[in-house]
């Protein structure tokens, strides 16, 4: 049956139940959960990067005047919110917030979690980046990232993270008014608008103004004269890759239709609800790397990749396993006895795919990993190749 982008019909009908939003109805665990007032005393903690640079984040308000937003018109022009990671000298102090607290709890009340997990948890997760730290020198090819639909940018910290820590500069964009709740200055939380807007059958508008996002943050990034971030000299602006998880993996593709500077696009389970075009992507490499499901879109829109590809399926996966969400629910104890994939398989899976697919087609570095099957993760099962 074909479905909205990978995960997003489940996800507006609240079927997340106790996996912190994984987008998928499981069975209650057999074990008990632990309620609010026991879990609030877990200190959740991504995975540390497994690179060979500390990371460093900063955090970028853009708004695009030569537009108004698409779903709330009235409001003004386009806003985004985007992380920015990058390679940092080593150095100590404090670690990059996980997201605000008002953002945590909007994903806590979408997802109906307010028995399993506090905002207070939720938010005060640990990272790995370090706000303002040092970047080191030379030239680092960019990485932009986008979420799913109704998740904000958080939801890909580790994959962030893990990519800063091997070399990569990356935008973690969150797109105003598509996630149930992302801060934007001024003390505002812009809930997910497009939500309530999008007719059904209507989703192919959501990549399409995600292209243009895309398109402007590049703009901004790689700006002659005063570029939006401060340490916009270390990209590499012949080396830029774009990956999403759901319909921001879908809007990978999107952007590389409308954008020739996107050399290289993963999509992390999401439907193609704007078809690949008949033209193909220019013999530009794409990945697509998923639950296993013949998705309807994937089978119908692989021929027209015409460049290097992969299919990968995952077996045991679901719809969030691309993101943080595994990770943070078996910390929670929220993964149900049967849940095939750990939090821990699930990240290491993510991280390095989509890593060596980036080494080989931005830095020229083959990990052979991209090969075929690997004894490292027997999981991974190439579908299609070419």
């Amino acid at each position: 049956m074909h479905r909205l982008p990978r995960g997003t019909a489940a996800a507006l009908l609240g079927l997340s139940l106790a996996l912190l939003g994984t987008g998928v109805a499981h069975a209650a665990p057999a074990t008990p959960v632990a309620p609010a007032s026991e879990t609030a005393r877990v200190r959740l903690e991504l995975p540390p990067p497994t690179g060979a640079y500390a990371v460093g984040r900063d955090t970028l308000h853009l708004v695009d005047r030569s537009r108004p937003d698409p779903w709330v018109p009235e409001a003004g022009p386009r806003e985004l919110m985007v992380s920015m990671y990058y390679p940092a000298r080593p150095g100590g102090g404090r670690t990059a917030p996980y997201m605000t607290r008002a953002e945590a709890q909007a994903f806590i009340d979408d997802r109906e979690l307010t028995d399993k997990v506090t905002a207070q948890t939720l938010s005060g997760t640990r990272t790995h980046a370090r706000p303002g730290a040092a970047p080191v020198r030379g030239k680092h090819p960019l990485v932009v990232l986008s979420p799913g639909f109704t998740v904000n940018r958080s939801t890909l910290t580790l994959l962030a993270e893990e990519l800063a820590s091997q070399g990569y500069v990356v935008a973690a964009v969150d797109h105003a008014y598509e996630s149930v709740g992302t801060a934007f200055p001024g003390g505002r939380l812009l809930t997910c608008v497009a939500c309530e807007k999008i007719q059904p059958g209507g989703y192919g508008v959501v990549p399409q103004g995600r292209a243009k996002d895309v398109s402007f943050l590049l703009d901004r990034l790689l700006a002659d004269h005063r570029p939006a971030w401060r340490h916009a000299r270390m990209i590499d602006e012949t080396r830029i890759g774009m990956a999403g998880h759901s319909i921001g993996g879908a809007s990978a593709m999107s952007t590389m239709v409308r954008d020739r500077r996107v050399l290289a696009g993963a999509n992390m389970d999401g439907s193609f609800m704007e078809p690949v075009p008949a033209e193909g992507l220019g013999g530009r490499p794409f990945m697509m790397l998923g639950t296993g499901d013949d998705d309807r879109s994937w089978v119908r829109d692989w021929p027209l990749l015409d460049g290097w590809k992969r299919w990968l399926n995952v077996k045991g996966s679901d719809h969030f396993t691309f993101t943080d969400t595994p990770v943070l629910a078996d910390q929670l104890g929220l993964l149900p006895p049967e849940e095939e994939l750990s939090g821990k398989r699930s990240q290491e899976i993510t991280r390095a795919y989509v890593t060596a697919f980036f080494d080989l087609h931005l830095k020229g570095v083959d990990r052979k990993l991209l090969d075929g099957p690997s004894p490292r993760h027997p999981e991974v099962a190439f579908h299609a190749t070419s």
